[in-house]
C-alpha cells in the first residue's frame, strides 16, 4: 500500500477513538443521570413517607381529642344512672303527697326535687319526652308489654309510660319503659 492509502486509515483511527471516548462519556452522563434520578426518587419516597406519617399522627391527635371529649361528656354517667331511681322515688312521693293534707311538706319535697333535677340538668341529664298517644320508636322506647289498643288510633302507639327515660347529652342512658297498643 502506498503512503496515501495508509494515511486515510491512520486518520480514521483517531476518529474511531474519539467516537469510543464520546460513547464512554455518554455512558458516564447516563450513569450520572441515573444516579441523580435515583436520588430524586429516593427523596420523593422519603417525602411521601414523611407526609403519610404526619397525616397519620394528625389523625391520631384528632381521634384522641374526640375520644377525650366523649369521655368528658359521659364521665359521670354511672353516678347519674345510680341517681335515676331516686328521681323515680321523688316522682312517686309527689304523686302520693297530692293525697296528703300537709301542703307545706309537699312544698318542701317539691323544692328539694326541683333543686336535684336542676343540678342534674346542669350536668347534662335530660328527660326523654314521650307521652300517651306518641308513636312507638324501638330506638328510643323500651316496650314492657303490648295490650289491645282501646281504639284504632292507638295501634302501634304508646298507651302508658311506666318509667321515664333519661339522656346524657345525645346518648340515651335509660330508655323510657312504655306499654304499646296492639
Amino acid at each position: 500500500m502506498s503512503k496515501k492509502d495508509k494515511s486515510p486509515e491512520i486518520e480514521d483511527l483517531p476518529l474511531e477513538e474519539e467516537a469510543v471516548d464520546q460513547t464512554a462519556g455518554a455512558e458516564e452522563v447516563v450513569e450520572e443521570l441515573s444516579k441523580e434520578e435515583e436520588l430524586e426518587q429516593a427523596l420523593a419516597l422519603e417525602k411521601d413517607k414523611f407526609l403519610r406519617l404526619f397525616a397519620e399522627f394528625e389523625n391520631y391527635k384528632k381521634r384522641t381529642t374526640r375520644e377525650r371529649m366523649e369521655l368528658f361528656k359521659t364521665a359521670g354517667q354511672e353516678v347519674l344512672v345510680s341517681i335515676l331511681p331516686i328521681l323515680d322515688d321523688f316522682d312517686r312521693a309527689l304523686v302520693e303527697m297530692e293525697k296528703a293534707k300537709d301542703k307545706e311538706l309537699k312544698k318542701g319535697v317539691e323544692l328539694i326535687y326541683n333543686k336535684l333535677k336542676e343540678t342534674l340538668k346542669t350536668k347534662g341529664l335530660e328527660t326523654v319526652t314521650c307521652g300517651k298517644g306518641d308513636a312507638f320508636d324501638a330506638e328510643i322506647h323500651d316496650a314492657i308489654t303490648q295490650i289491645p289498643a282501646p281504639n284504632k288510633k292507638l295501634k302501634g302507639k304508646i298507651i302508658d309510660v311506666i318509667e321515664k327515660g333519661y339522656s346524657l347529652g345525645d346518648k340515651i342512658i335509660r330508655h323510657p319503659k312504655v306499654v304499646v297498643g296492639n
